[in-house]
């Protein structure tokens, strides 16, 4: 699996699937990595259409280096507009972006510009850090975790999450909901009403922010937050497949 250090000691891992432009380019949410099943999903029809995809992995997670507790907001974007630049460099794409992956994706498409095609976002979870984990936060949590640096929560998904007082008092710096987005282009958002990490509604707000007059929610009332089932996941291509057209895809 091809590598990229963007400081020493820390190797980014990363694979590129060459093809049609623009380059679909996938953003994980947090303490995921780019063998989730939406990722490798997209990958197959990218491959059996020809498409350009790059899917990669932060520092901490999956087959990166780093330390996850060591990671914030702002350094898992600075991976992620890294490894584009390094590996697609000037080339347009389309970013998509699950859950924490859609707070990442929104911060790259402001600094993209120009070269952003669209945005697609899965159940998006920008400011989470603020507006999620710190107001759900006990006052003891939250004095442990000035304390100690680190307090770990339960997750459905696996092991036990931990949690930093760096990351939230570092995703403050890159908190997007509190004024207007100046994203041109198209935005598809799809979002589960049985959401129990990112409630629904915030998908509302978010569009709301966007300055693009093109936003298309799609809520799935039935769907969870990893809308991975195969009636989502043939949504989310249908999606792809479409702002690829709208592009001349």
């Amino acid at each position: 699996m091809p590598k990229l250090s963007r400081e020493p000691g820390i190797d980014l891992a990363y694979e590129y699937l060459p093809g049609a432009g623009p380059v679909v380019v996938f953003c994980p949410g947090f303490a995921s990595d780019m063998a989730g099943t939406k990722a490798l999903a997209l990958e197959e029809i990218c491959r059996h259409d020809r498409q350009a995809m790059l899917r990669f992995d932060y520092s901490g997670h999956g087959q990166s280096g780093g330390k996850f507790i060591e990671g914030s907001i702002g350094a898992w974007a600075e991976d992620a507009a890294f490894i584009i630049e390094q590996v697609v460099p000037e080339q347009e794409v389309i970013l998509v972006g699950s859950s924490m992956g859609g707070w990442i994706a929104l911060l790259l498409a402001m600094r993209l510009q120009a070269r952003l095609r669209g945005l697609l976002l899965i159940a998006p979870a920008p400011d989470f850090t603020e507006t999620l984990i710190r107001e759900e936060l006990t006052p003891a949590q939250l004095d442990t975790l000035r304390r100690e640096g680190v307090l770990h929560r339960p997750s459905e998904y696996g092991e036990p999450l931990p949690l930093t007082w760096h990351l939230l008092e570092e995703g403050r710096a890159h908190l997007l909901l509190h004024a207007p987005l100046p994203i041109a282009g198209p935005v598809r958002i799809l979002h589960g009403m049985q959401d129990a990490d990112v409630p629904w509604r915030l998908s509302l707000t978010l569009a709301e922010r966007l300055e693009t007059p093109d936003v298309r929610l799609t809520f799935v009332k039935d769907g969870d937050h990893r809308l991975s089932r195969p009636q989502d996941l043939a949504l989310l291509i249908a999606a792809l497949r479409a702002l690829l057209a709208q592009n001349g895809g």
